[in-house]
């Protein structure tokens, strides 16, 4: 498996999860019954799990655009220094993305969502020059 291949995995686990912060928060704010129930949909979540959410709602969005171009060049089999640290770029900005719109800190959310999507731009960059 390519470590492209792998980035993507961990990227989708990493999506996947996400949600359960902002959900156990759900719950213990209004209890398990009004939570489960939906009762309880609609009404505020504190700052930091609102944003979470949004950060969840982004990296839900842009996940199929880096599965895109994982997946292109791996049916291509284009393998780069580029590709892999693209790969590993996006993850970790998927990651400081979903801490620093949580956190709030000035301008963590703009230029981790600009280097994940530099990121999937420089893959397929080297798909388009491959092909």
């Amino acid at each position: 498996m390519t470590i492209e291949l792998q980035m993507l995995i961990l990227t989708a686990v990493f999506t996947a999860v996400l949600w359960v912060p902002y959900i156990l928060c759900h719950i213990l704010r209004y209890g398990p019954v009004q939570a489960l129930s939906y009762a309880a949909d609609g009404k505020p979540l504190p700052g930091w799990a609102a944003r979470l959410k949004k950060a969840h709602g982004n990296a839900v969005e842009n996940l199929p655009i880096f599965a895109i171009a994982i997946l292109v060049a791996h049916v291509l089999s284009i393998s780069t220094p580029v590709t892999v640290f693209a790969a590993q770029t996006y993850l970790v900005a998927r990651i400081l993305h979903a801490v620093g719109y949580a956190s709030n800190l000035p301008l963590a959310r703009t230029l981790t969502f600009a280097a994940g999507l530099i990121a999937t731009l420089a893959i397929f960059q080297e798909i388009l020059v491959a092909v």
